[in-house]
C-alpha cells in the first residue's frame, strides 16, 4: 500500500490507532468504590454520609470555597441552579443555541423560557454582543457554556449582567480545569452546573455537581433535589426548616460513585495539563491548513480540551466537509461536527408545526408566541455549516507523536484534494444513478398497479 494516497481510497492509514481507555481508575479509587459495595453503603441522603462529605469539601476546595452540592448528573445541576436561584415560569433565560439540550431542556423544566443569543461564528462560544440583544424585560439570567473546554467571556458577560440585574450560570460540564487568569471555570458565577459522567474530564459514572458563593442557593437547591433529612444539617436555614419536605426530585448521588470523585480530583489537573500540551502540538501542526480556520488564543484564558473544535472551508478545500470528515476518519482521525443544527432550529421547539410526541413544554411556547425558527443568528447558523471537532478527553496523558501523526493526517489529506474532489464527483454520480433507477422502478411498478386495476 502506498502510504502518500489517501486511506478512503485504498491508501495506507497514517495515524491509526488504539484510543486509550477512557475513564481509567487508580486502584485507590476502585478500592473505595468496591468497599462500599461490599459494606452494603449505596445511599447516602447528605453529609450525615462520609463519601458525600469528603467529596463535597473537594469540590468546594477546588473551587475556591464555594459551596458543593453533588449530584446524580450534569442536566440536575443545571436545574437545581435554575431552582436555586428561583427562576421559573414567567422568567426567561438566554442561552447558547450551539451546544448539547441539557443547558436548554434544564431551563424548559423548571417552565421558564430559553432565549437564544448568538454565538462566536469560531468558538461556537456565546456572544457578548448577541446576549445584550437578547435581553427583555422577562430575562432573570444568563445560562453560558464553555462549550469544547474554552472558557467563555465571562468578564463580559458578568459585566452585562451586573448592568442589567441579571444572574449568571455556568455550564462547565466541556471544562473542568479551564482557566480565566488562573482561576477555574465554575468560579465566576451565581451558580454553575458541571456533568462528571464516563465521558467527560472528570469522568466518574453518571454524575455532576453544582457550586455556588450563596449560601441561600446551595440550601434552595438542595430543598428541591435532595432528602428532606438534610434540613437536619448544620448551616440548614431556621427560616426555612417549615418549608422542608418531601415535595423533591431525587438527584442525590450514591456513596458508591462518589467515591470515584477524590482520585479524578487528584489527577485532573495534570490531565488537563497533558491535553492542553497535546493540543498544542496537534493545532500547531495543522495551522496552516488553508481550508481550516482555528479559534485566536486569548491571553488569560485556557481551554481545557474536551474536543480541540475549528472551521472547514469547502469553497477554499474544492469538497465537501463530509468528505473531508470521511477522510480523515480513514487515516484515523475522528472527525465530525458535534452539534447538528442550532437548538432554535430543533423540531421539539417548534409548537406551531408539530406533529410528533408532545413535549410539556410546547403549550407554554405557544401561550408566549415564541417563534425560534424566526431567529437571525449568523453566528450559530455559520459555526454549525462549518464545524469539525477532534474529540482529545481519551489524550489524558503526553502524546506528542500521536498529535503529530494526526496533524499529518490533515496535511495528507489536503495534498490530496485534486483525488478527493474525484472521488466525490465519482460518489455524486454513482448515487444520482441509483437515484434514478428507484424513480424509474417506481414508474414501472405504478404503470403495472394501474394496468391491473383496469
Amino acid at each position: 500500500m502506498n502510504v502518500s494516497t489517501l486511506a478512503i481510497l485504498g491508501g495506507r492509514p497514517i495515524a491509526q490507532h488504539a484510543k486509550p481507555r477512557f475513564p481509567a481508575f487508580d486502584r485507590a479509587t476502585i478500592r473505595a468504590a468496591t468497599s462500599l459495595l461490599e459494606r452494603g453503603e449505596t445511599v447516602g441522603l447528605g453529609r450525615t454520609n462520609e463519601t458525600i462529605t469528603r467529596v463535597e469539601k473537594i469540590i468546594s476546595a477546588y473551587h475556591g470555597g464555594r459551596e458543593a452540592l453533588v449530584l446524580s448528573s450534569g442536566h440536575a445541576a443545571l436545574m437545581c441552579a435554575l431552582m436555586g436561584l428561583e427562576i421559573g415560569p414567567g422568567d426567561e433565560v438566554i442561552t447558547t443555541p450551539y451546544t448539547w439540550g441539557a443547558s436548554t431542556s434544564c431551563i424548559l423544566a423548571v417552565g421558564a423560557l430559553p432565549a437564544f443569543a448568538d454565538v462566536d461564528p469560531v468558538t461556537g462560544l456565546l456572544d457578548p454582543a448577541g446576549i445584550e440583544r437578547a435581553i427583555t424585560r422577562r430575562t432573570k439570567a444568563i445560562l453560558v457554556v464553555h462549550i469544547f473546554g474554552q472558557p467563555a467571556d465571562m468578564p463580559a458577560i458578568n459585566r452585562i449582567a451586573k448592568r442589567r440585574g441579571l444572574f449568571v450560570i455556568e455550564d462547565g460540564s466541556h471544562a473542568h480545569g479551564a482557566t480565566i487568569n488562573g482561576r477555574v471555570v465554575g468560579s465566576f458565577s451565581d451558580a454553575a452546573g458541571f456533568s462528571c459522567m464516563g465521558g467527560k474530564l472528570l469522568a466518574t459514572a453518571e454524575s455532576g455537581y453544582l457550586v455556588t458563593p450563596h449560601k441561600d442557593v446551595f440550601w434552595k437547591a438542595a430543598m428541591m433535589c435532595q432528602h428532606y433529612g438534610r434540613s437536619a444539617e448544620q448551616g440548614f436555614p431556621e427560616a426555612f426548616k417549615p418549608f422542608a419536605d418531601s415535595l423533591v426530585y431525587t438527584f442525590r448521588l450514591s456513596p458508591v460513585i462518589a467515591a470515584l470523585f477524590p482520585g479524578q480530583f487528584r489527577r485532573l489537573d495534570a490531565q488537563v495539563k497533558a491535553r492542553q500540551e497535546n493540543a498544542a502540538v496537534f493545532e500547531h501542526g495543522i495551522k496552516d491548513c488553508p481550508a481550516v480556520i482555528l479559534p485566536r488564543s486569548r491571553k488569560g484564558f485556557a481551554s481545557s480540551f474536551y474536543y480541540s473544535t475549528m472551521n472547514f472551508d469547502p469553497d477554499v478545500a474544492g469538497i465537501s466537509r463530509e468528505t473531508f470528515c470521511k477522510a480523515l476518519i480513514a487515516e484515523g482521525v475522528g472527525a465530525w461536527p458535534y452539534v447538528p443544527d442550532g437548538i432554535h432550529h430543533w423540531r421539539r421547539l417548534q409548537w406551531k408545526a408539530y406533529d410528533g410526541p408532545k413535549p410539556f413544554w410546547l403549550p407554554w411556547l405557544e401561550d408566549a408566541h415564541t417563534d425560534y425558527a424566526a431567529l437571525d443568528l449568523p453566528g450559530c447558523d455559520h459555526k454549525v455549516e462549518r464545524a469539525i471537532e477532534i474529540c482529545l478527553v481519551s489524550y489524558y496523558k503526553p502524546a506528542h507523536s500521536l498529535m503529530k501523526r494526526m496533524a499529518a493526517a490533515f496535511t495528507k489529506v489536503m495534498d490530496n484534494l485534486a483525488a478527493l474532489r474525484a472521488h466525490e464527483d465519482d460518489q455524486k454520480r454513482t448515487h444520482a444513478k441509483r437515484d434514478s433507477r428507484i424513480v424509474a422502478a417506481a414508474k414501472r411498478a405504478a404503470a403495472s398497479y394501474g394496468t391491473r386495476k383496469k
